[in-house]
């Protein structure tokens, strides 16, 4: 037993489903009594639904997704919520979904008087095109080493190579010096895309690496070439992510990329070493030239994210919103040979939806409503990269300065008796506090993030509210629990080893319906504490998130 879990479990077991919301101040301020109870068979039913065979998958577009969004909408109806989408609940946007051609990609090196064509797929591979239904690009190539600009930790990759009409070539992964949340935003590949644009690149190739070959193997990522690629699009009917300016991509495992530096000033050889001695890698022109080739297919979809508001009590501070956001979407059908090829998604995310559900119905049938409005959104296509989130963060339902807090509900692993909550981000905001004093109410431990390798701070919807300025914390199940036997401190290592995006995440998992009653409560209480605050949560001067994205409303002075 960890001093943790002997710490934890001397709270006793009894106190933890006495869960008030009634007691004195934050911030200075009094609330009202006021307190709400969790109702299992609801979360039960809600989960059941949306994690059915019936749903299919839930994938984007489809009619299983569109059948989960109206059930969304129709408890929200029936609990009493206010529409707040563009029509009704819902708030449709266009998907873009991209599909390689698997007989047109051509990749061509030439360098000194060799000309070197790679076979598709063995040899490269190559990006879908969102804007363009055909990639013809030839350009000179220039190293770029991990193609990040970072000034405030003294990176700057494009500092000494002209790249201006060129494709540039960078590698995977990130230096030991970004191995954070920060480094997780500047080596994003949006952020990288960034760089590159600025830098005046028209292309981008990916080479492999000898670690990116040992956790992420070339003939592994073969499996994915006929995978779809998503985007939202704007106004102009661009995708959303989607560069004008890089036209086109490829990436390239070890011996190709050999290929590609047959006639650099460096090896590549030597590029690997500095990178297992984090020594500085500088950019450098790579004597060849290359062509891209490809076609796509474009289809152009539509698919809702879902919005419910509880009007607050506060005649003024009801036109400030706390919003929590869960994703409805999953992966839909999969290509396994095995007779189950549905991606139930129970845990990822039907349970996320489901309790945010409950949640919505316990605000809303309080007698008297907190003093800030809150705002329930089921965001579609988190699976195809946070799509549903970033279009509603960026064209928000309501005055995106109103927004003063998200609270995000994706993947809680109400498998055991937890003890502790997980609240990434919480410590970048004075979230945090709110979060603290709504686990200290329910006798649930806060744990900060065990895992930072994963930067899980940038993974899920809540990230596109961040991106916005806005307040935000991702909340699952924690690492102890209130029953010994537990595996407590494995539990989402073990589910993603076994479950995770596979149709054996259904609903014959062993659930514990106890520790789903307790994460609503806890996620109950930190909305009420966040929705009767004086003050709107704020960033900390030291964030960096706040630094870069938050407005002056939301920040420390």
């Amino acid at each position: 037993m960890s001093n943790k879990l002997g710490r934890v479990l001397l709270l006793g077991v009894a106190g933890l489903f006495v869960l008030s919301a009634c007691q004195a101040t934050h911030n200075g301020s009094t609330r009202p009594e006021q307190s709400a109870s969790a109702n299992t068979d609801n979360i039960r039913q809600h989960m059941a639904y949306l994690a059915s065979d019936e749903l299919t998958g839930r994938f984007p577009g489809t009619q299983g997704h569109e059948a989960a969004s109206e059930y969304i909408a129709q408890q929200f109806a029936e609990y009493g919520l206010k529409p707040a989408g563009t029509d009704g609940f819902m708030q449709r946007l266009v998907l873009r979904k991209g599909k390689l051609d698997q007989t047109s990609p051509e990749f061509i090196i030439r360098g000194g008087e060799k000309q070197t064509e790679l076979a598709y797929p063995k040899e490269f591979m190559t990006s879908i095109s969102m804007n363009d239904t055909q990639v013809d690009i030839t350009a000179e190539t220039v190293f770029v080493g991990y193609g990040i600009v970072a000034p405030e930790f003294g990176i700057d990759d494009f500092a000494n190579v002209d790249v201006e009409g060129k494709i540039i070539v960078r590698l995977p992964g990130k230096p030991k010096t970004l191995l954070t949340d920060v480094g997780a935003h500047l080596a994003s590949s949006s952020m990288r895309r960034k760089y590159a644009e600025e830098a005046g690149a028209i292309g981008v190739i990916v080479i492999s690496d000898p670690e990116q070959e040992k956790t992420r193997p070339y003939s592994r990522q073969l499996n994915y070439i006929h995978s779809e690629r998503m985007d939202w699009l704007n106004a102009d009917g661009n995708a959303s992510s989607a560069s004008t300016q890089i036209l086109g991509g490829a990436y390239l495992p070890i011996p190709s990329a050999q290929t590609l530096f047959a006639n650099a000033p460096q090896s590549l050889d030597s590029v690997y070493e500095k990178m297992t001695t984090d020594q500085a890698i500088d950019g450098f022109v790579l004597n060849a030239s290359v062509t891209i080739k490809a076609r796509s297919t474009h289809e152009d979809i539509t698919s809702p994210n879902v919005i419910g508001m509880v009007e607050g009590s506060d005649p003024i501070l009801k036109n400030e919103y706390v919003l929590y956001s869960a994703h409805s979407d999953h992966l839909g059908i999969g290509k396994s040979v095995k007779k189950d090829k549905i991606n139930n998604g129970a845990l990822d995310n039907a349970i996320g939806t489901a309790v945010m559900l409950e949640t919505a119905r316990m605000f809303a049938q309080l007698p008297q409503k907190p003093k800030r409005s809150m705002l329930f959104v089921a965001v579609t296509a988190e699976e195809k990269g946070l799509l549903g989130s970033d279009y509603y963060a960026q064209n928000p339902t309501v005055p995106l300065p109103s927004i003063v807090a998200n609270v995000n509900l994706d993947m809680p692993l109400i498998t055991f008796n937890f003890a502790d909550v997980i609240a990434f981000g919480a410590e970048h905001s004075t979230m945090g506090q709110y979060v603290e004093r709504a686990t200290a109410n329910a006798n649930i431990a806060l744990t900060p993030d065990p895992w930072p390798q994963m930067n899980l701070f940038t993974r899920s919807d809540h990230y596109s509210f961040v991106k916005q300025g806005i307040p935000a914390i991702f909340l699952i199940t924690g690492i102890t629990s209130f029953d010994e036997d537990d595996d407590a401190e494995n539990v989402l290592m073990n589910f993603l080893k076994t479950n995770y995006h596979t149709p054996q995440d259904d609903m014959n998992q062993d659930f514990h319906w106890g520790a789903a009653y307790n994460f609503t409560q806890v996620n109950f209480n930190i909305g009420l504490e966040v929705a009767n605050a004086v003050d709107r949560p704020k960033w900390y001067q030291e964030s960096f998130f706040g630094q870069t994205f938050g407005k002056p409303y939301n920040q420390l002075p």
